[in-house]
Formats: structure tokens, C-alpha cells, sequence
């Protein structure tokens, strides 16, 4: 289980944009994700016509370690860690550390 997924609101804890929120739009593969604002590079790209792309300088958004990022909560303002608990039902559902609410209400 994923403690943090798509869709996700999140704080980066480290690197050069600490600090920052975003959603997160998808994940790369188990250890990256990409946060919508975060990590964003500035990209040269060759015009296609074929494809029907202008070429120019666009902003892209780059992978994120997911060790540098920790899940948002609404309860303390903060980021924090996320933990993961299974109900009576034998449901797996995540928890925030600091209080133990749960993330998926």
C-alpha cells in the first residue's frame, strides 16, 4: 500500500523548492512522483508539425524523490508523516502520525 498516491496534497520537505504544495499528479515508479508546481524546469522544444506541436520553451514538472515530500494536514497546517493501521474489518486504511487521524475519511 502507497502512503502517498495520486491526487494527493502534499509539502516538499526538502531541496530547492522546501516548502512549496502541490497535488500530486502521478507516480513515476515506486520511489519518484511528480508534484504539480514542484521541480518544474524550463524545457527547449523542436516544433512538429506532424504532431501539431509549437515548438519554444515550455515548464515542465520533473520527478520527485517521494522521500522529500510528506503528506499535508489539514488539522495541523503542516506536512506530515503518514502511517498505516487496519481496521476491525481487516480494511488497510492511512493514518497521520502526529494525531492519528485517518487520511481517507
Amino acid at each position: 500500500m502507497n502512503k502517498i498516491r495520486k491526487g494527493d496534497d502534499v509539502v516538499v520537505t526538502a531541496g530547492r523548492d522546501k516548502g512549496k504544495r502541490g497535488t500530486v499528479l502521478r507516480r513515476v515508479d515506486s520511489d519518484h512522483l511528480v508534484v504539480e508546481g514542484v521541480n518544474r524546469l524550463k524545457k527547449h522544444v523542436r516544433p512538429n508539425p506532424a504532431k501539431g506541436v509549437t515548438g519554444g520553451i515550455v515548464d515542465k514538472d520533473m520527478p520527485i524523490h517521494v522521500s522529500n515530500v510528506a503528506l499535508y494536514n489539514p488539522q495541523t497546517k503542516k506536512g506530515d508523516r503518514v502511517g498505516i493501521k487496519v481496521l476491525d474489518d481487516g480494511r488497510k486504511v492511512r493514518v497521520f502520525k502526529s494525531n492519528g487521524e485517518m487520511v481517507d475519511a
